[in-house]
């Protein structure tokens, strides 16, 4: 695709909500199990609070929401939290929240494909076990989908999200009916009792409680997920662009509030327990421990089992969408990730590969970047949500936080500039907005590190670290090269010229590939030229003296005498002795080298010659010409490559190599 094809890839807002907001919306398929399994270590009893929860996580949502929803206007460039926390409170903040974004991206990927997997393991048992074998694949999936285009993503996300929030809205109303009327049924883990875990044996009551409470609203609050990726994918909307980005963030946002506190509600109606280890935290009425007979489902598929009872069908659909619906929501980092890397690539703090635009004018790089971490997360933690959900939601919660810090600058400093009175209540209202938002975002990022942080979410701190370490790096790295190649006034005069060119050609024997590196040696005319090859075996040397009088070429054949039988070392001796006599001398080292058509026949070839190369680099005021040699085999794979002029191979148009304009 062209670069002026562009604008054809931005969104309308129904394909946007399913590309930005899948995670937001997805993540209320297994935040419910989350709060359920927290307040479980204190009993059967204390899922009692559990809607209560959910209540305060919907809560926080909205005032997030309302929130980002003045981001989005502010600052709809697509920078998002980086760039708000960047203008408004300094450099080393916008790193530390792009940090903590890039880390969250990767870790949605992770969680939202394994969470997907436990649904399609409920659906099909037969997927029991080989979870991490699925995610990767997904993975790998999702990966050729996103390197195809934004649009086309969105269009293959679009049906199953909107599938799965018809089929969980389906099944809540379903259920609450059957409330009203007295026919819900009780689901089958609500025949079961929770074992107390030690400590909490007076259940909720307590210090010990209170910090279970706030550990499942923590738990509970990955729901907020993904509602950052909208303000970070604003220029890929269609104008207005951030009206429509703020209109589809408050859809996302009443949905998944929504969508989870109704789901908490309809599970304490039906009874549903969800627990870390159904085999000994479950027991019957008896006393006797569930065992490995009894498989526990998320609680989304407990709960369409329960309410539409024998009607496996509607089971079976509920517990696939949401599956799928999961493993998609990962493509909301697949359209983050990029573009916040490009960004972040294009202020100097990754690498410049990351800022490009691939053959279908998406960022192919950032694409593949993050689906290598998230692959070596899914099999390191074997594709289990509760050993993956400690590591998340704290990234999120630090760009949340500091965003918000950003945004209450930035009307602080806009709103004594502003004459229109008009204008300046709005921007007090906003300024309101986002205060209650950084309080309320500030508050909920303590509670998740002071109640998640021994159970594994120091792993995700450590990350965002070595992150923010490793772009100062980069960015320290990118400055000192720019300074190192700036010119100073003698370089961009004439003066910076060399006084003359030295050109030497590099021989061995006396053929073809020889002659032509003379004869291009010659063509550039330098100021002296000579041919030099190195004596290893003198019989050798005689046989090439003898050849080279024959031809009777008009240059003196220098022989550099080696012996150790070396020849990069003599080689580079020569020439800094030539730099020594002359340092304003320009030093050209021409090279023959055979152009191969097979890869054992580079084993055979050209190895003296790449030596000897990589050591003239490191050489100031010497430059290296490599002269190629085609042989006959090299034909053979250009032919090949001109046989495929009508399909371009991938990249081939945007390097300006052929083929057809799409």
């Amino acid at each position: 695709m062209r670069s002026e094809n562009l604008g054809r890839t931005l969104l309308p807002k129904r394909l946007a909500l399913p590309v930005f907001a899948s995670d937001a919306i997805s993540s209320v398929a297994y935040a419910p199990d989350e709060i359920l399994l927290t307040l479980a270590f204190a009993g059967t009893g204390a899922a009692l609070l559990s809607p209560w929860v959910g209540v305060a996580v919907a809560l926080v949502m909205v005032v997030v929401i309302a929130s980002y929803r003045q981001n989005v206007h502010a600052y709809p460039s697509g920078g998002g939290d980086y760039e708000v926390a960047t203008t408004n409170v300094g450099s080393r903040t916008g790193l530390t929240v792009a940090s903590a974004l890039l880390v969250d991206y990767v870790l949605t990927v992770a969680v939202s494909v394994a969470a997907g997997t436990a649904y399609a393991a409920a659906a099909l048992p037969v997927l029991h076990g080989h979870e991490a074998k699925v995610g990767v694949a997904v993975v790998l999936v999702l990966t050729v989908v996103n390197l195809r285009g934004v649009r086309e993503s969105g269009r293959a996300v679009a049906l199953p999200v909107y599938l799965y929030i018809g089929a969980v809205a389906l099944t809540v109303l379903v259920g609450f009916v059957q409330r009203m009327t007295g026919n819900l049924g009780e689901a089958e883990s609500a025949s079961y009792q929770i074992v107390h875990q030690p400590g909490l044996d007076s259940g909720l009551v307590g210090l010990a409680g209170a910090v279970l409470v706030l550990r499942a609203f923590a738990s509970g609050s990955v729901a907020l997920t993904g509602v950052e990726a909208i303000s970070n994918g604003v220029p890929a909307f269609r104008k207005p662009k951030a009206k429509n980005a703020a209109t589809t963030l408050g859809v996302a946002g009443a949905v998944s509030a929504t969508l989870l506190v109704s789901i908490l509600v309809l599970s304490r109606m039906a009874g549903v327990v969800y627990v870390d280890d159904p085999s000994t935290d479950l027991v019957t009425a008896s006393g006797q421990p569930a065992g490995d007979a009894y498989h526990q489902y998320p609680v989304v598929s407990q709960l369409a089992h329960t309410v539409f009872g024998n009607f496996m069908p509607a089971f079976y659909f509920v517990a696939v969408v949401a599956g799928v619906i999961l493993l998609l929501a990962a493509n909301t980092a697949f359209n983050g990730f990029p573009v916040l890397g490009s960004i972040l690539a294009r202020d100097g703090y990754l690498p410049r590969q990351l800022h490009t635009r691939g053959d279908r004018l998406a960022y192919s790089n950032g694409i593949l970047t993050l689906a290598v971490a998230a692959i070596v997360l899914i099999w390191a933690f074997d594709a289990q949500v509760t050993r993956l959900i400690q590591l998340y939601i704290v990234g999120v919660f630090v760009s949340f936080t500091l965003s918000q810090l950003g945004m209450v600058r930035h009307w602080r400093r806009l709103i004594p500039t502003q004459v229109d009175p008009q204008r300046r209540t709005s921007m007090r209202r906003s300024h309101v907005i986002n205060t209650v938002g950084l309080a309320v975002t500030g508050t909920v990022l303590v509670v998740v590190l002071v109640t998640k942080f021994t159970y594994g979410a120091w792993i995700a701190v450590a990350a965002m670290l070595v992150v923010f370490v490793l772009m100062n790096a980069i960015h320290h790295h990118y400055a000192t090269v720019r300074t190192a190649v700036a010119l100073d006034d003698d370089e961009a005069t004439s003066r910076a010229l060399p006084s003359r060119v030295h050109a030497i050609v590099l021989i061995s024997n006396l053929h073809r590939p020889t002659m032509r590196a003379i004869a291009y040696a010659r063509a550039a005319r330098p100021s002296v030229l000579e041919v030099i090859t190195v004596g290893v075996n003198p019989d050798d040397v005689d046989q090439l003296r003898t050849e080279w009088n024959q031809v009777g070429l008009p240059l003196p054949l220098k022989v550099l005498d080696s012996p150790f039988r070396e020849i990069t070392r003599p080689v580079l001796t020569y020439v800094r002795s030539i730099r020594r006599e002359s340092p304003r001398d320009l030093v050209v080292v021409y090279v023959p080298e055979y152009v191969v058509g097979h890869w054992w026949e580079a084993l055979l070839h050209n190895q003296s010659a790449m030596r000897l190369k990589r050591r003239l680099l490191f050489m100031p005021g010497v430059v290296v010409a490599s002269v190629p040699w085609q042989l006959e085999s090299s034909a053979r794979t250009r032919n090949l490559a001109e046989q495929f002029d009508a399909r371009p191979l991938p990249g081939d148009t945007r390097r300006g190599l052929g083929g057809p304009q799409q």
